[in-house]
């Protein structure tokens, strides 16, 4: 079956490239129509000026069936969540660029793939330096430039330069894995450069990493709020301000955020909050008000405290009377983790990832089919569901349709609005395809409800699972039919060789074009190697 070109649905602009940009569409629609399926255009005009209060609660390593709205099935209430869902619109198929956490922050706030910098597998340490290059557009600088006041609380884990008492900056060089000797010499009472506050928030608290990755410090604006005096482990060991807590972090930065809220309710300024959560992420703290609470387990519990964070958050709208002027989405940053112990989940009859298959890491639906679910009172109609596919990733174009900015040519390349679908006016996906990947760097591609993983295995930490089961006898590439098995059980590789060869020249296309955007080609930030070679099995 040849692949068809879907026409883009969005209407935001992007500043007008050089006039080799014709030659080139050209060139490129008459050799490889029939490979591609991403967007092929794109309109001149805003959609909108409207321009509400946003709100985007990212929480970590929470699972498509952890949501009730969602999983019929579920066994841990969310009823919060499921409010913003029961006033406002399910996205049913929306994806995370990749199955872990940073990579993930970076699309969601770059509109670009990250795998186009030199992060192609894995995540950064909490003394990593910056991955967002300064001069990158950012959803916050993109806000901020239409007139918004920018908040960020929460987990940032991109990375920024930690001033070292000395001269130059921290590089634990990624290696999260190992304590960081020289994050003993960090100077806790410096300026943090190239952070959040160089990219176009005008707030920001939080903490550097994930909560299990030291320094445990909370970061307000450009400084650390305590030194790191003493030595804790919160699974890893690493320095500490003494007052630091895990449990205290989620309830601090929903006092954080509440505040916030409270203090920007009556400005004629517009306000974006970026809101990435540390929960129910390791290590799992719910507070004693919490513990207990699911009958589960503390996983359980802890997953019933972000859907009360997500309720606080809610409830400071209606309090200060803002809620029909403001937009709120609710998603994770991957799907479930086998931390959660997910065997104790199972024995309970509650599905992490619902009917999908796989879990944080991998390539299957699992680990990049997340929860996505957005109220806009009086634009969105309550109660509706799409399945249209999106990313995360899309969320800067479809703030800047909503807005009515200028996207420039070189910036959020990846990112396609979703506006049309959000209100209900869409005859047609905003986009065909999309591209995520495992923690080791395995790629998978979509093409409608096609899906490509380009390695045997779930390229990531279920099974069949690299380093750790023998796949020499597997096929080397997947492809599944999601319409008809959702759950990726039936390999359709050895039917279909001539799709096989189109979505990989799709993938390659993707790659060497630095965007999947119209546009002119762009350069990616460090070679990008399309299969990744596996570890050898330990048999």
């Amino acid at each position: 079956m040849p692949l068809s070109l879907a026409p883009m649905s969005t209407s935001y602009r992007r500043s007008t490239p050089s006039p080799l940009r014709s030659g080139i569409a050209t060139l490129v629609l008459a050799v490889v129509a029939s490979m591609t399926a991403f967007p092929n255009a794109r309109s001149l005009q805003a959609a909108s000026s409207d321009r509400p209060n946003i709100i985007f609660i990212l929480a970590d390593d929470q699972g498509f069936g952890d949501v009730g709205a969602l999983n019929p099935e579920s066994k841990i209430p969310t009823p919060n969540i499921d409010r913003i869902a029961a006033e406002g619109m399910i996205f049913g198929d929306a994806h995370t660029s990749s199955s872990v956490c940073t990579p993930t922050r970076y699309s969601v706030l770059t509109g670009r793939y990250h795998w186009r910098t030199h992060l192609q597998k894995g995540v950064l340490g909490g003394f990593s330096p910056p991955l967002i290059s300064p001069g990158r557009l950012t959803i916050a600088s993109m806000l901020k430039s239409q007139g918004y006041k920018t908040a960020g609380i929460g987990k940032w884990h991109l990375g920024w330069d930690w001033p070292l008492k000395g001269d130059g900056t921290a590089d634990d060089g990624g290696d999260f894995s190992k304590p960081y000797a020289k994050g003993w010499d960090v100077d806790y009472e410096g300026e943090i450069k190239n952070g959040p506050n160089d990219l176009g928030f005008d707030y920001f608290f939080g903490i550097s990493a994930s909560l299990d990755m030291p320094p445990y410090v909370f970061v307000r604006n450009r400084v650390p709020t305590e030194k790191a005096t003493v030595e804790k482990a919160f699974n890893r060991k690493g320095p500490a301000g003494a007052n630091f807590e895990a449990v205290d972090v989620l309830p601090t930065f929903t006092e954080e955020t509440v505040r916030f809220i409270d203090e920007n309710a009556d400005s004629e300024q517009p306000f974006f909050i970026y809101f990435p959560l540390n929960a129910p992420h390791t290590p799992i703290v719910p507070t004693d008000q919490w513990r207990g609470k699911s009958g589960i387990n503390v996983y359980g519990d802890f997953t019933m405290q972000v859907d009360a964070t997500v309720g606080q958050v809610l409830e400071a709208l209606d309090k200060n009377n803002i809620a029909d002027e403001t937009l709120i989405v609710f998603t994770t940053d991957n799907g479930c983790s086998p931390a959660a112990k997910i065997n104790e989940l199972e024995a309970a009859g509650h599905d992490q990832n619902y009917i999908y298959r796989g879990h944080k890491a991998d390539i299957y639906e699992g680990g990049h089919r997340v929860p996505f679910v957005v109220r806009w009172p009086g634009k969105v109609e309550p109660g509706s569901r799409t399945e249209h596919l999106i990313g995360q990733i899309d969320f800067l174009a479809t703030a800047a349709d909503i807005t009515g900015a200028t996207i420039p040519s070189d910036g959020a390349e990846d990112s396609v609005s979703f506006l049309p679908t959000l209100l209900g006016q869409a005859q047609q996906p905003p986009r065909q395809s999309i591209i995520s990947q495992s923690i080791g760097g395995q790629f998978a591609i979509r093409d409608g409800d096609w899906k490509l993983c380009l390695c045997p295995g779930s390229g990531g930490w279920s099974s069949p699972r690299p380093g750790r089961h023998d796949m020499s006898n597997m096929p080397p590439m997947q492809l599944y039919d999601l319409a008809s098995d959702p759950g990726e059980e039936n390999n359709l590789i050895a039917e279909h060789p001539d799709r096989v060869k189109e979505m990989k020249a799709m993938l390659r296309k993707a790659i060497d074009d630095g965007r999947t955007t119209p546009g002119e080609k762009l350069a990616n930030d460090a070679e990008i190697v399309m299969v990744k070679p596996l570890p050898k099995s330990k048999r």
